[in-house]
Parts: structure tokens; sequence; C-alpha cells
């Protein structure tokens, strides 16, 4: 399998499923973002990872409210066609209380397959 480089693209450029879950997230809809997966999607996010759409819905559920934060979307690249990052600063009222976070997107069937969220 060649390696394939990241390169930037414009926020506007992702695709439309990736855009609808960030656009859900931000906004707190979590009925909306669980719709951007695939069933049997995963989630890894601070550690812990996330399978299928029940605790995918819990987590979305659980992020939205266990702090208060802004969120700023701040690059995009874009690796293969299904391969997306989408990089956000965070202001809030969690531990540090500002990051820089990679949103590592695979799509399969134009829907999230899988999303890895680090710094």
């Amino acid at each position: 399998m060649p390696s394939h480089q990241p390169h930037t693209i414009a926020p506007s450029d992702l695709p439309k499923t990736i855009t609808r879950y960030l656009r859900a997230h931000k906004d707190h809809d979590t009925a909306t973002a669980v719709t951007a997966f695939t069933s049997d999607a995963t989630v890894t996010d601070d550690g812990r990872t996330y399978q299928g759409a029940t605790a995918i819905e819990q987590w979305l559920n659980r992020s939205a409210t266990e702090f208060t934060y802004t969120i700023e979307l701040t690059d995009a690249q874009q690796t293969d066609p299904t391969h997306y990052v989408a990089t956000h600063h965070l202001e809030g009222n969690f531990p540090g209380g500002s990051v820089d976070l990679r949103y590592q997107f695979a799509l399969r069937d134009d829907l999230i397959e899988r999303l890895v969220i680090e710094t």
C-alpha cells in the first residue's frame, strides 16, 4: 500500500459527511452527529475507543455536556480519497484550558468509519 502525504485543503473541501458531523458536534446536536457514522464505526478519543452507534452516541452526549468550550476549525488536510484530518483549536473549562486537536477521519461509503481525536 503506497504511503500518501497529506496536503492542505480548504475546509469547504472537506466531504459533506465530515462537515455535517463537525457542525452537529459544535452545535451539540448528537442526533445529527451520530448519523454521519457507519453502524460499525469506531471513535478513539482521550485514549478510549467507542465502537458502534450506541457507544458513539453515548460518547457524543457525554462530550457535549462534560465541559464548556469554543471550537474553531484551523486546518484541513486530505491524505487520500477516504482519509482527512481536521485540526481544531479548543478553549474552555477543561484541564489546560486550551488545546489543538487533530480529528483524523476514515470514510467508507460516504460515512465516517473511524475517527481518531488526538493532540
